[in-house]
């Protein structure tokens, strides 16, 4: 407040030289009139006034108008100086309360940026980005007041004029031209906006038989439901694609050479680096619509067996049973054999056959066998009791039979513990039966004396 008082009070000086002066101009013009002698004289310094000149020159005596005039300039510099320190101060004890009252502010006031269920920003980050953005609000108003201040100052006086104009210059000179290319840019703007509006609107109606082929109200002959979402996503990529395209000669220096070469080298830099990329793309389309799988599906892939968990244009990814997460490149999906075991899992397919194998001498009847192990498939859950468990006798060795049954089940989620189940019951049916599951083996040695 002090340095404000001693500012008003130096304004105030100021204005009373000015009315000092002019009431000793108003004098001087008072006695000019008055006295006739001056009159004469003032003739006479008319008539020869290069004489006049150079006599006062050569006494080392300026004019005194000349004083006069650059004494009025000095001061009213020093007013305007004296003026943007007052208002720049005031800019800055303005901003100084916003930040005070903004660190008082309550939370209910300022909300945490929510998109979608995600938190972007905290009440505190959101309070931290407003101080900042009020701090380069408040250095960029200052400069330009010192930017607008300096050159005013310059014009007062006649060897800094020029520069004044130049200063002036480098700042009107851009707004001017922003502001006539805004205006000349209306027109385009106009064209864009449709073109987007139009677009907007296309999207929405593609979005709209998507939704309805997913949920099946709307069925086209040789379209598959789970088709609908990668091809709005593949024609929603093209349109936008080709909306650019459109749009793209009618931006601000489109056909500037600087905004070409960029353009080029981005798209050089993106055909180079990204080979790989479009590859596994590519892949990723033709895998779409070869249907090999869907999410949720119990595969094999590479001798690794898992649910897909996603499914996208780049990678595919697996769970398997042991909660271990593989990601699959589409470039080496597409050329790798794929089990699906949820297809045998559809209303109109039977189900998944399991087995198991057993081997027992030819002393053991191989009705028994059978009986044994059909038994056994009926105890277990999730076998299906129809298709009707069988056995298949798959070698005739030299000293055993292999047995082999096959189920049917169609939670295929549940296959290492439906084998579980399977194993033990095959042990508790042969234990009960009091067979030995142990074959017997033979080897011959020959010696040689």
């Amino acid at each position: 407040m002090k340095r404000l008082f001693v500012i008003l009070f130096f304004i105030f000086f100021v204005s009373q030289l000015f009315a000092q002066e002019d009431g000793a101009d108003a004098i001087d013009a008072g006695e000019s009139v008055t006295a006739p002698e001056n009159i004469a004289s003032e003739t006479a310094a008319i008539r020869e006034p290069d004489v006049v000149s150079s006599a006062s020159w050569a006494k080392g005596v300026i004019p005194r108008e000349n004083d006069i005039s650059l004494l009025k300039r000095i001061l009213i510099a020093l007013a305007i100086i004296a003026g943007q320190v007052i208002l720049i101060l005031f800019v800055w004890y303005l901003f100084k309360r916003m930040e005070i009252k903004l660190e008082h502010t309550n939370s209910d006031k300022i909300k945490p940026l929510i998109i979608k269920n995600l938190k972007v920003l905290t009440t505190k980050q959101i309070v931290k980005v407003i101080e900042v953005l009020l701090r380069i609000l408040k250095y960029v108003i200052t400069l330009l007041q010192l930017f607008i201040t300096i050159p005013i100052i310059f014009s007062l006086f006649e060897p800094t004029k020029d520069l004044a104009s130049t200063l002036f210059g480098y700042f009107l000179n851009p707004l001017k031209k922003i502001a006539l290319d805004a205006v000349g840019f209306i027109p385009n703007l106009f064209t864009i906006a449709i073109i987007i509006v139009i677009t907007h609107y296309v999207l929405k109606a593609l979005r709209f038989f998507t939704t309805q082929i997913e949920k099946g109200k709307l069925k086209l002959p040789g379209f598959y439901t789970d088709w609908a979402a990668p091809t709005y996503k593949i024609l929603q990529v093209l349109l936008i694609a080709f909306t650019v395209a459109i749009i793209y000669p009618y931006l601000p220096g489109s056909d500037s050479r600087a905004f070409q070469g960029v353009s080029v080298f981005v798209g050089i830099i993106f055909s180079l680096g990204s080979s790989t990329a479009i590859g596994n793309l590519v892949a990723g389309l033709v895998i779409t619509y070869m249907r090999p799988f869907k999410i949720g599906d119990r595969v094999q892939i590479k001798e690794i067996t898992g649910f897909v968990v996603e499914k996208n244009l780049m990678v595919v990814r697996l769970k398997t049973h042991k909660n271990e997460y593989v990601t699959f490149p589409n470039l080496m999906i597409l050329g790798s054999n794929i089990i699906n075991y949820n297809t045998s899992s559809d209303e109109d397919e039977e189900g998944l056959i399991i087995f198991a194998e057993v081997t027992f001498g030819y002393s053991t009847p191989w009705q028994t066998v059978h009986d044994i192990l059909i038994n056994a498939a009926y105890a277990t859950e999730k076998i299906q009791k129809n298709p009707k468990p069988f056995v298949l006798q798959t070698k005739l060795d030299d000293f055993y039979a292999c047995y082999q049954i096959n189920c049917y089940t169609k939670d295929v989620g549940r296959v290492p513990a439906i084998y579980t189940m399977l194993y033990e019951n095959i042990q508790n049916g042969f234990k009960e039966a009091g067979l030995d599951m142990t074959s017997a083996h033979y080897r011959v040695i020959s010696k040689e004396k």
